[in-house]
């Protein structure tokens, strides 16, 4: 015999939240079915839009990524459920002798089949934000953010890239300004890449790297290049404590996704981002083929960026920190020739 959501005792479950061992009403009539396994589509953004679910018996379920869904009580397909005159306790008795202890010698034990509890939901592990004390490893600006920009053009008369980035900032440095955060982390780059100056380098990346994660992404994408610009720098000179709070500070955005589906969906896109990394081996082959020698070292200035985020998250599980630093060494030199 088989029970309809109707007549079924069932709970409504936010589809995000679905697990593995979860029982969930297929449309219709039928009774709940196990779920074996759950994957997850995106859509043309990249965005969470549709769980594909297999069942134990291996039917398959389309649910939307928002839905909420009806889910069982833990009884398997094709079993009844219980009633009042049944060998089992009726649903209230049921309950209470759930949250109860046994009694001495098991005499009142259920003989009945064991109902599934599902695991809890996963959540992606907290984050750790730097402690006061670590923060302090990052120091003061020396004096205004106008003068450290000057300060370090100052030892680089007629480098022309440099210059044109410092005069533009030295005019006044609006940290809101997307454009703004952008010349800072090319002044950074510049600095420690072409001019071997790592030291004001560091300096012009301060300037970004104390500013918080306020969900602006494009804003972001520059903090994050001068952030694993100062992890790589402080990883060389040896002062690894720091590295360590600049590597914190990097990881800031994972923590801000307070919905769980969101969550894992958001760290299972990132660890796939991590584990196939972009770096533009298409696109330097293609401009070593055509003798372009520019387009070359563009990109792989690009890919400089891709190793040193990398290497910032720790590696990931197809690239380990010993190969990115290799990897970091060879592509230093190719652009620096």
């Amino acid at each position: 015999m088989t029970h309809s959501p109707a007549t079924q005792q069932y709970k409504e479950k936010q589809a995000g939240d679905l697990r593995p061992g979860d029982f969930v009403f297929p449309p219709g009539d039928g009774p709940a079915e196990e779920i074996a396994a759950i994957e997850v589509e995106n859509d043309d953004y990249g965005v969470a839009a549709l769980l594909l679910v297999t069942t134990a018996d291996g039917g398959k379920v389309r649910i939307a990524a928002g839905s909420s869904v009806p889910v069982g009580d833990g009884v398997p397909a094709g079993s009844s459920t219980p009633g009042p005159n049944a060998a089992e306790p009726n649903a209230a008795d049921s309950s209470a002798a759930d949250e109860s202890t046994p009694t001495e010698g098991g005499a009142e034990a259920q003989t009945g089949p064991a109902v599934v509890v599902p695991p809890r939901p996963e959540t992606p592990p907290a984050y750790n934000g730097p402690t006061a004390e670590e923060l302090a490893l990052i120091p003061e600006p020396d004096g205004t953010p106008e003068a450290v920009v000057r300060a370090a053009a100052a030892n680089h008369k007629g480098k022309n890239g440099v210059q044109v980035l410092a005069d533009r900032l030295a005019k006044g440095i609006n940290t809101k300004s997307g454009s703004c955060l952008r010349d800072l982390s090319d002044l950074a780059f510049d600095l420690c890449i072409v001019l071997r100056d790592p030291d004001h380098a560091l300096a012009v990346a301060d300037l970004l790297n104390v500013l918080p994660f306020d969900g602006n992404l494009d804003r972001w994408a520059s903090i994050e290049r001068a952030l694993a610009l100062s992890s790589f720098i402080c990883r060389e000179a040896g002062q690894t404590e720091r590295a360590a709070v600049y590597e914190k500070l990097l990881r800031a955005p994972e923590s801000q996704e307070e919905d769980p589906f969101k969550a894992r969906i958001n760290a299972r896109v990132r660890q796939r981002s991590l584990n196939e990394p972009n770096l533009y081996d298409k696109e330097i082959f293609r401009a070593i083929d055509n003798g372009n020698h520019e387009a070359e070292r563009e990109w792989r200035f690009l890919r400089l960026e891709a190793l040193m985020f990398l290497r910032a998250h720790g590696g990931s599980k197809t690239i380990d920190e010993d190969e990115l630093a290799r990897r970091i060494g060879n592509e230093l030199e190719s652009v620096r020739a």
